[in-house]
């Protein structure tokens, strides 16, 4: 039976844990002991009648109650700082630490250069970027934001839309002169196809829009990654047809570097920012969710969206 003996010590320490992955990080950055956050854990699991964390020895691993928690937490601890910023009458500037991931070119490319504007706007904020061309854990990693491409199909994750953008069949102009262009999706399976293990696509199977509806074709290559800038690369050197973001390719396409192949033919891969917290319920977080989607929307770094 829960005696709701928790207090707000106890969140602040769970929900540090539960973006860390780590007692002995969340006990880093809260300054702390490791055995005062385990203490605190306990307290509060034992409070809730729940285990809130699954400890292996290699990390920690939030709980399916642990998540729960973990959005009600935030929810009392953002409704704190409101409050004391209402009582106080003044209007703080967000601080404190925003840990977001996106992929590899979109972070380079776009959100490290907004972040660091950002970051010179908002001095007290403590920003990490990570960039990673796989699809993240958001609270098992500890991420306030994701920013991605792609459906979001998590539970209880809360997608925020960026701008329209769908992946393209590409391929360098001297990969096309030398093996011609492809008439039919079938024909891509004749094609050396670039192998791009990204954040969720199946491995050797491409699955597109087309005019008759999604169809999907099994294609070959002798060249693959998991990393989008080799791929990138070994596409403009004529090594391959590859399917590209379209914000990412508009520029190549522009300039002759690369050319489209079966146009009619596309991914939907919308690029949305994802939040396990409303944004209602932190400022901070609101504020950081909202600037990214502004900038990259019609900022100098925003993404073109011109071949969609």
């Amino acid at each position: 039976m829960m005696n709701n003996q928790w207090n707000m010590t106890d969140l602040r320490v769970f929900c540090q844990v539960a973006k860390r992955s780590s007692f002995v990080g969340a006990a880093t950055d809260l300054g702390i002991s490791p055995a005062y956050v385990t203490k605190r854990i306990a307290h509060l699991e034992s409070a809730l009648a729940t285990t809130l964390f699954h400890r292996t020895t290699r990390r920690v691993l939030i709980s399916d109650s642990g998540e729960t928690a973990y959005a009600w937490a935030r929810k009392v601890l953002d409704a704190a700082e409101e409050l004391n910023q209402g009582v106080a009458g003044v209007k703080t500037l967000p601080k404190g630490p925003l840990r977001i991931s996106t992929s590899l070119r979109l972070g380079r490319n776009h959100l490290a250069p907004i972040l660091a504007d950002m970051r010179r706007q908002y001095p007290e904020l403590e920003v990490w970027l990570e960039v990673m061309d796989r699809r993240v854990d958001l609270l098992g990693e500890g991420f306030d934001i994701d920013v991605r491409m792609g459906d979001v199909h998590e539970p209880h994750m809360i997608a925020h839309h960026v701008a329209r953008n769908a992946r393209v069949l590409c391929a360098a102009p001297t990969y096309l002169a030398q093996r011609g262009h492809p008439k039919t999706l079938a024909d891509l399976a004749s094609h050396d196809c670039l192998m791009y293990r990204d954040r969720h696509q199946t491995f050797g199977v491409w699955r597109l829009q087309g005019p008759d509806g999604p169809e999907s074709v099994k294609i070959r290559g002798s060249m693959g990654s998991n990393q989008s800038d080799i791929m990138h690369q070994w596409a403009l050197e004529g090594l391959g047809i590859i399917p590209l973001a379209s914000w990412d390719v508009a520029g190549m396409l522009r300039d002759g570097s690369l050319a489209r192949v079966l146009p009619q033919y596309h991914q939907s891969a919308d690029v949305w920012a994802v939040t396990a917290a409303r944004l209602d319920q932190s400022a901070k977080l609101r504020m950081c969710t909202e600037l990214l989607i502004s900038q990259l929307q019609s900022g100098p770094y925003a993404l073109d969206t011109s071949v969609v």
